[in-house]
């Protein structure tokens, strides 16, 4: 009788690791925030911006990049100093985490605030270190005054947004994900909630973002401040999606094969300023006057006083079978190992107490 009910218990056990939650593998937060990223140092090559990428001793040293009296991050574009030669840039912001996360992790951001104004390109968003063919997830990206957070996905060729996803959000822009076509605009998802952008988002006490990468799709949660969920309250150390409603955006495997299309990801927030997006003409025109970089990024810097991100913490969780972190090194760190030792641990109190009966 005893062989038999300890090998029903390890059965038992053993299902509820398979199928665990998310544990963290990974806490961007407090005084350490910036530790584990990487500041880009660079003009932005990439989106044709009127933004240059500061160092982390430049951001330091001109209050571009710093943790405040209440423990957030905050990342800001230059509002200081004065531009009055033509052509030049604008100090500001782009980091990317130092590790790598696969297939099989959850990344959950909380901010405060995040940047908005005219000519105002922010994103928090996820990229593999060969593009376009490693992927490219936007978790939160704007422009300008629009009020509405847009999220996408960035592939090679074959990836597609289905219509048969499982999501809140009936607004897609585009299902394409691939770079080579409609300009490289991805398949894009809006979120209908005027508080995920902007003033508005600012004004609600900002919100949380969850970011679920996993072998059957890509999924992202959006929560402002009054609804976040109970079990994404606090310091949470796991966390099952299961718990967390039907995504604002979803892209099955269905129609984009994500261990084809993504490699691993590093996560990157960013401010950039007019560019591909934000300064095209007739984007800039929907909701702002003047020209992007004559009447915006020259002057004062005085229109870029809510052009920052603060963040609360970014977490990330993986799955307990999978190795979720590449580390900077190029090794692998997986959370088994701490699921094993709570199993074996568990198993070996069971085995003490059903022997002792």
């Amino acid at each position: 009788m005893v062989p038999s009910l300890l090998l029903s218990v390890v059965i038992l056990l053993w299902s509820c690791l398979v199928h665990a939650q998310y544990a963290m593998v990974r806490e961007y937060v407090g005084s350490t925030f910036f530790n584990g990223w990487n500041f880009y140092n660079n003009y932005d090559n990439l989106t044709s911006g009127n933004a240059e990428f500061v160092s982390a001793s430049t951001a330091s040293k001109d209050n571009l990049a710093y943790v405040n009296s209440a423990g957030n991050a905050v990342m800001r574009v230059d509002n200081t100093t004065t531009i009055s030669s033509f052509g030049q840039d604008r100090n500001s912001i782009r980091i990317s985490t130092q590790d790598e996360f696969t297939v099989g992790s959850l990344w959950i951001t909380d901010m405060v605030h995040v940047p908005y104004g005219c000519s105002v390109w922010p994103a928090f968003w996820s990229s593999a270190r060969a593009w376009p063919s490693g992927g490219e997830i936007d978790v939160f990206e704007g422009v300008n005054q629009v009020t509405m957070n847009q999220m996408a996905l960035h592939t090679a060729t074959g990836c597609s947004h289905s219509s048969s996803a499982v999501q809140s959000s009936t607004l897609v822009n585009s299902t394409d994900c691939s770079t080579a076509v409609n300009g490289n605009q991805g398949c894009v998802v809006t979120n209908p909630t005027p508080s995920s952008y902007g003033a508005d988002f600012a004004q609600n006490g900002g919100g949380m973002f969850v970011t679920e990468f996993a072998t059957d799709g890509i999924s992202i949660w959006f929560f402002n401040r009054s609804s976040i969920p109970q079990v994404l309250q606090g310091n949470v150390s796991t966390v099952n999606t299961s718990s967390l409603g039907i995504p604002v955006a979803n892209w099955p495997s269905s129609s984009c094969d994500i261990e084809t299309f993504f490699n691993p990801q590093q996560l990157v927030f960013d401010i950039t300023l007019c560019g591909d997006y934000a300064g095209n003409t007739e984007v800039f025109a929907e909701t702002c006057d003047g020209i992007c970089y004559d009447n915006y990024v020259m002057g004062t810097g005085s229109n870029y006083a809510t052009a920052y991100f603060e963040v609360q913490y970014v977490r990330v969780y993986g799955l307990p079978d999978k190795n979720t972190v590449i580390l900077s090194s190029g090794t692998r760190r997986s959370t088994s190992l701490r699921s094993l030792a709570v199993f074996a641990s568990v198993v070996g109190a069971l085995l003490s107490v059903i022997f002792a009966l």
